[in-house]
C-alpha cells in the first residue's frame, strides 16, 4: 500500500528512522520499510539480514513486523534479541549482511526508529539507501513472487564482549572501580558482558535494570542533567572513573574520579593517541566542532587528520573512503577501523580504561594532556528561520572574522584561539552552536554575543 509522502519524509530522516510510536510509527510502516530494505539489499546481493532490538516496550512488536517485512522479499532474518546498537554491528560484520537495528537512542520512550546497515555495519543513510526506501514506501512496495525467507535466533552477545576485548590489551591493569550509569538502557545488558571478564575491573553499577520508560532520568548523556547521579555516585564510591551510556549504548561519556565530566573531544584525543602508537602515520577522522586539540594532537603523533560534517553516515563513509584507523565526535561517537569503521562507545570505554590502568595518575590527570582549549558544549536555540538567523550572526560581525566555512552550516574563526560553528539540526528543528576558546571567559563571551543577536533577530521576525 502506497503512503502519505509528507509523514514518510517526516519520520524516514537523513540517517535513520524515527517517529512517535502510533502516530507516526507503527508495525504496518515497520514492515513496508523492512520490505523496502530487503528489496534494495537482495539487489546487492545479500541473502539475509539480522535484527536487534533495545528494551523499549514497542521493539518487539515492531521488530517482528519488520522482519514479516524482510522475509516476504525472500530474504531470511537473523534474530539477535536485545541488543546495543554497537552489537548490532558487530553482528552485522560478524555475519557479514547487512542489519537493522530497533531503537530510538537518547529520545524519549514514546519514540521508537530503525537504524540500518549494509553488511559489514556499512551505513545506509539519506544518500546511500534511505531516499530510495522513501520513494519505495511512499509508493507502496512491489510485491516479491518468489518464496519467503526463514528466521532464526542467535545469540551473540557473548561472542561481541570477547571480540570487543580482543582489540584492546586489557592484561597487566592496575585495580579500577568503574562505576556505569546504564540510564535504563541497553548498557545495562552488555557493560556485564565486556566489562564482567577483565579481572582488573569491579564494575559498580546504577540503572542497570532494562526499561524502555527511562524512569530515572533520560537516557541522552549528552544533557548535563542526565549526569548528575553518576557524578554523585562516582564520589560517594570513590569510584576510578564513571562510564554513561545512551539508551541504545553505543555513545560512552566519561566522569572523572572527581565527578567531572570529560570532554568527547579529550576522549577522541586520547583513543587517537593510542592507535596512532600502533599505526604511526594513520588517518584520524575528526567531525567540525571537535576540540581544534584533535588535529593538533594528531600530527604531534605522525598521523593525518581529516575533518568532517556531523553525522555518522558522513564519518563511516569518510572512515571508508580513507581507510582512517579511527574517527571521534564530540557528540560521543568513537569510529574504528577494526570494528567495520562502525562507532561503539562500549569500544572507546575500553580504550579509556586502558590508558587509565596503564598508568597511576588518576583520571582527571590523565586527561588534562588531551584538554588544551575550553568550549561551551552543544547550546540549541528553536527559531523559525535558520537561515536568516545565521546571516544575521555573520552580518553582525563585520570585521572580526578571520576565515570562515560552510562544511556544516558556518564555522568562523575569530582568531586568538576562539571559533564558533553553527549549524541546523539534522535530526529536530534546532539551531545548535557550538563555541571554543582558550578560556572560559571568552567562550562565554561568545556565547553570549551569538545569542543575542539570535534573540535579537528572533524578535524582530515576529
Amino acid at each position: 500500500m502506497s503512503r502519505p509522502a509528507a509523514v514518510v519524509n517526516r519520520v524516514i530522516k537523513a540517517y535513520d528512522v524515527r517517529g512517535l510510536v502510533g502516530d507516526e510509527i507503527d508495525e504496518g510502516f515497520v514492515a513496508d520499510v523492512g520490505a523496502a530494505f530487503a528489496g534494495l539489499v537482495r539487489g546487492e546481493g545479500a541473502r539475509q539480514v539480522v535484527i536487534g532490538q533495545d528494551m523499549r516496550a514497542s521493539s518487539p512488536a515492531l521488530a517482528t513486523a519488520f522482519a514479516h517485512g524482510v522475509t516476504s522479499q525472500g530474504l531470511d532474518v537473523v534474530r539477535i534479541g536485545l541488543a546495543s546498537t554497537d552489537q548490532l554491528y558487530f553482528a552485522s560484520g560478524l555475519l557479514d549482511c547487512p542489519g537493522a537495528m530497533f531503537t530510538a537512542s537518547h529520545n524519549p520512550s514514546a519514540y521508537n526508529g530503525i537504524k540500518l546497515c549494509r553488511a559489514g555495519a556499512k551505513p545506509v543513510g539519506k544518500d546511500t539507501g534511505l531516499s530510495t526506501i522513501s520513494d519505495e514506501v511512499i509508493a507502496g512496495v512491489p510485491d516479491y513472487d518468489g518464496p519467503a525467507g526463514t528466521t532464526t535466533e542467535r545469540d551473540v552477545l557473548a561472542e561481541y564482549g570477547e571480540f570487543l576485548r580482543s582489540l584492546v590489551d586489557v592484561a597487566d591493569w592496575r585495580p579500577l572501580r568503574v562505576a556505569v550509569d546504564a540510564g535504563n538502557g541497553m548498557a545495562g545488558h552488555t557493560a556485564p558482558a565486556v566489562l564482567g571478564p577483565i579481572a582488573a575491573i569491579e564494575v559498580l553499577p546504577l540503572y542497570f535494570k532494562l526499561d524502555g520508560t527511562f524512569p530515572n532520568h533520560e537516557a541522552n548523556p549528552l544533557d548535563p542533567d542526565n549526569l548528575v547521579d553518576l557524578q554523585k555516585y562516582v564520589t560517594e564510591t570513590g569510584a576510578d572513573i564513571g562510564l554513561a551510556f545512551d539508551g541504545d549504548a553505543d555513545r560512552c561519556f566519561v566522569v572523572d574520579e572527581s565527578g567531572h565530566p570529560v570532554s568527547p573531544s579529550a576522549v577522541t584525543a586520547l583513543v587517537a593517541a593510542r592507535e596512532l602508537s600502533r599505526e604511526i602515520g594513520a588517518t584520524v577522522i575528526h567531525n567540525l566542532i571537535t576540540s581544534r586539540a584533535v588535529p593538533e594532537l594528531v600530527v604531534e603523533r605522525g598521523g593525518t587528520p581529516v575533518r568532517s560534517r556531523v553525522g555518522h553516515s558522513y564519518i563511516k563513509a569518510m572512515m571508508a573512503d580513507t581507510g582512517a584507523i579511527f574517527g571521534g565526535e564530540h557528540s560521543a561517537h568513537y569510529y574504528f577501523r577494526d570494528f567495520w569503521g562502525a562507532d561503539s562507545g562500549m569500544l572507546a570505554a575500553l580504550h579509556v580504561l586502558a590508558a587509565l590502568g596503564e598508568q597511576r595518575r588518576p583520571l582527571s590527570e590523565l586527561m588534562a594532556d588531551y584538554q588544551r582549549y575550553e568550549a561551551s558544549g552543544e547550546i540549541n536555540y528553536t527559531v523559525e528561520d535558520s537561515e536568516s538567523c545565521v546571516e544575521a550572526v555573520l552580518k553582525s560581525l563585520g570585521n572580526r572574522i578571520q576565515s570562515i566555512d560552510h562544511l556544516d552550516g558556518v564555522t568562523v574563526d575569530l582568531g586568538d584561539g576562539s571559533w564558533f560553528n553553527l549549524r541546523t539540526s539534522n535530526t529536530e528543528p534546532l539551531l545548535r552552536l557550538n563555541v571554543e576558546a582558550r578560556t572560559t571567559e571568552d567562550v562565554d563571551a561568545v556565547v553570549g554575543w551569538v545569542s543575542a543577536e539570535i534573540a535579537s533577530h528572533t524578535e524582530k521576525s515576529t
